[in-house]
């Protein structure tokens, strides 16, 4: 059996995670809990989320089906943030055989926008057993972790692991103790296998979170004996537990491949254009630019030294970009720039120095200084501050779900790491 969990955080505190590190130690006396468990990221631009719209997935070998099935109902009801409006848990049982049947609901979920009735329509479809809190949409992400369960299972599939650790409750909201100096040796020492616990660009930590949640921190990486290897290394508080979540954790899972005229508000698209208007800065430090003359496209202030490249581009310049759509506004995560235009047309320079002026359309220059002519502009060839490439956010700002670009891997591409 595989058991589904999401919506139990709220913003002022618990962690959904933090729920499945304890069930993963208490189910053990109903059965055999198989390890690790799952942390899937879902659709990072949905309206209903807390902070990082995680749910989780643990499977459990065992014949005491219904007295596991009460106990996670009850901690689900003590350990849950109930009082908060905002959340709404939900826990799905799923038989084995009926498991697999859940990978495209997880494909689903993780790109698009789901509903209550969705999830209601497929638990009855299928047969699921299941237990909603308040309105239940926490049932929307227990039925996808437990489809991300059987999808991130797939050797063919990629896969991250994250190693979370926790504090004990009496430390919750306090301020967290960890050793700086030795957070930058471990990345030091196990970058690029593991990735985003610094922002270079900043010079923060960036894996321990600042919300009153019981998380420690958590170091995510390709593999887990690097990842075990940074954990040895940093120093800090003692912590509670520790847990070890495979994950879809910066894979690019939440992408749709589409045009602009197939856009839908909610979902995270890359999309294939031409620059059409020239980068403009506005109050706050935003960057916009028009993509084919339709589609705006944003990086925002937390974005950092990625809107410089943005700023960089011109009129002309074929882009690939990345990012989720909100208010018609496509909130840029990476870009690639496929070509950039290398020359430009301009008005004639005359023989004394001065820049010609146009005499009108189809009427040549002249120059106002000495009545020089000339009929044709010049084409200039022009110095780019970019070249073609992939780029991405500062570490501080990306999605837990986007790929972080040290982890391309093939397809020839030149990528521009932000550390």
């Amino acid at each position: 059996m595989i058991i589904g969990i999401d919506d139990t955080d709220s913003p002022r505190g618990m962690c959904t995670t933090y729920l499945a590190s304890v069930l993963v130690d208490e189910l053990e006396v109903y059965g055999k809990v198989i390890k690790p468990p799952i942390l899937a990221r879902l659709n990072p631009t949905v309206p209903f989320k807390t902070r990082g719209n995680g749910a989780v997935a643990i499977k459990i070998e065992t014949d005491d089906i219904e007295n596991i099935k009460q106990y996670v109902i009850d901690r689900v009801s003590e350990m849950a943030d109930l009082e908060d409006k905002r959340t709404n848990p939900g826990i799905v049982f799923v038989d084995d055989d009926v498991a697999s049947r859940l990978e495209s609901f997880y494909r689903y979920a993780v790109s698009t926008l789901l509903s209550i009735d969705d999830a209601g329509k497929t638990i009855s479809d299928l047969g699921v057993d299941s237990y909603a809190f308040k309105n239940g949409r926490g049932l929307i992400g227990a039925l996808a972790a437990v489809g991300a369960f059987c999808t991130l299972t797939n050797s063919n599939v990629d896969h991250t692991f994250e190693l979370i650790a926790y504090r004990p409750k009496n430390r919750w909201g306090s301020k967290r103790q960890i050793d700086e100096p030795s957070v930058w040796d471990a990345d030091a020492l196990t970058y690029p296998l593991v990735w985003d616990t610094v922002d270079h660009t900043s010079g923060d930590i960036i894996f321990a979170p600042h919300s009153p949640d019981p998380v420690l921190y958590g170091i995510r990486g390709d593999t887990t004996d690097s990842i075990f290897e940074a954990f040895g290394m940093i120093k800090s508080e003692d912590c509670e537990r520790l847990t070890l979540f495979l994950t879809n954790q910066g894979t690019d899972a939440h992408y749709i491949t589409a045009s602009i005229d197939e856009m839908i508000e909610y979902r995270s698209y890359i999309l294939d254009g031409v620059v059409t208007s020239p980068p403009r800065t506005i109050q706050g430090g935003h960057v916009f630019f028009k993509l084919d003359n339709t589609l705006e496209c944003a990086a925002f202030e937390p974005t950092k030294s990625f809107r410089d490249v943005i700023r960089s581009l011109i009129v002309g310049d074929r882009v690939r970009v990345f990012g989720g759509f909100k208010d018609g506004t496509l909130n840029l995560e990476k870009i690639e720039i496929l070509s950039l235009i290398e020359e430009v047309m301009r008005n004639p320079v005359c023989t004394c120095g001065k820049r010609m002026k146009s005499m009108g359309k189809g009427q040549g220059f002249r120059c106002k200084a000495c009545g020089n002519r000339q009929i044709d502009r010049e084409r200039v060839k022009i110095k780019r501050l970019v070249e073609c490439g992939l780029y991405e956010v500062v570490p501080s700002a990306r999605r837990h779900i986007t790929r972080p670009l040290i982890r391309e891997r093939g397809g020839g591409r030149k990528v521009h790491v932000t550390r």
